[in-house]
């Protein structure tokens, strides 16, 4: 129906649905559909929409300054640990700006089975951490959770391993909960779970600098470690999506 300026008039419905989309897609940051994906954009642009460039800094330097920390030094076995650590927490970090930003049914789906891929491939990686680590003190005799670092690197393993078992039966599995319904009534769980791991994950990398291994050979820095592990929960905690950590949107009415 047009106005009488020529302007189609919008119907009230229309209007209303559009203002619950936006509020069902408000991040706890910023404007409603700041933090959310548009149709028909490719999901790559997930990984740096909005805050999300933040994120892609903090992390992507966080693992150079590893890594070249690493590989100007000696190599040795144990070696392996900080770099495959490091790879985790940057797939990690991948696997939560991909997922974010969804909001339809069709982003949803597509977004968790990348979600799902990638928080198996850093599982795998944290593995070989963790086994590189191991391996190294039962061949040298040395010592297990001697260090901060050691109890928060097992921590986050057996959490982050409950946190995949869970989100993949959930997905593929429904019927282990009592159906579909019950599946889905506990995702925002799952998701404040989620950013608790990897606040977790973060707070083990800044850890590490109290090591032997770092005080004697990486020199890790304390205040660069803390500072890009900061950027990182800056660009995605302004991200998260209200709704789906269970807070509802205001009636129109």
């Amino acid at each position: 129906m047009a106005s009488a300026t020529g302007i189609p008039e919008r119907r009230y419905s229309d209007v209303e649905s559009d203002g619950a989309e936006q509020r069902e897609t408000e991040p706890l940051l910023g404007r409603p559909g700041d933090a959310s994906q548009e149709e028909g954009v490719p999901m790559f642009k997930n990984l740096v929409l909005g805050t999300g460039i933040l994120a892609q800094l903090g992390i992507v330097l966080l693992v150079i300054l590893i890594w070249a920390s690493v590989l100007t030094k000696p190599l040795i076995l144990f070696s392996g640990h900080p770099l495959a650590q490091s790879l985790a927490v940057l797939t990690l970090a991948q696997s939560i700006l991909t997922l974010q930003p969804t909001h339809t049914a069709e982003q949803k789906r597509i977004g968790q089975r990348i979600h799902a891929s990638l928080n198996l491939i850093a599982f795998l990686l944290l593995v070989t951490g963790v086994g590189i680590i191991e391996y190294n003190k039962i061949a040298n005799n040395g010592a297990h959770f001697h260090s901060l670092h050691g109890y928060l690197g097992v921590i986050s393993s057996i959490v982050l391993l409950l946190q995949y078992l869970v989100g993949f039966t959930m997905w593929a599995t429904p019927a282990l909960y009592g159906g579909e319904h019950n599946a889905k009534s506990i995702w925002k769980y799952h998701r404040y779970s989620g950013y608790f791991v990897l606040v977790l994950l973060l707070v083990t990398v800044v850890s590490a600098v109290d090591t032997d291994y770092n005080k004697n050979v990486l020199k890790l820095k304390l205040w660069a470690t803390l500072l890009l592990s900061l950027l990182v929960l800056v660009g995605i905690i302004p991200r998260i999506q209200k709704q789906k950590l269970g807070f509802k949107a205001p009636s129109l009415i």
